[in-house]
């Protein structure tokens, strides 16, 4: 399966978007940089985010999370992860697409 990164905000481009529309199922979506805040509850893309969750396993780089004060902020379902697990993600997957 493919490892979907999208480091982008939802507020900014429609790479959130175009990733989840195009993700088969079983995929992974990995959040990073300003990407996590697709991850915020009640946002304009927390329903789309949400419902993908049901198909798609979405991870957040934890650390990227801390940095923008949004901890308590993330819905739920999304998989907390550090740089180790990034790391992982990309050893687990048969390869990986960054959305821009």
């Amino acid at each position: 399966m493919l490892l979907h990164i999208v480091n982008k905000s939802p507020f900014d481009t429609n790479a959130i978007d175009s990733c989840l529309n195009n993700a088969a199922k079983g995929s992974a979506v990995l959040l990073i940089e300003d990407g996590i805040y697709a991850a915020v509850k009640n946002s304009k893309v927390s329903d789309k985010v949400k419902d993908a969750m049901s198909n798609l396993t979405v991870y957040a780089l934890e650390p990227d999370v801390k940095a923008r004060g949004m901890q308590d902020k993330v819905m739920e379902g999304i998989k907390m992860i550090d740089y180790n697990g990034f790391v992982d993600l990309t050893v687990e997957h048969n390869a990986v697409q960054s959305w821009l």
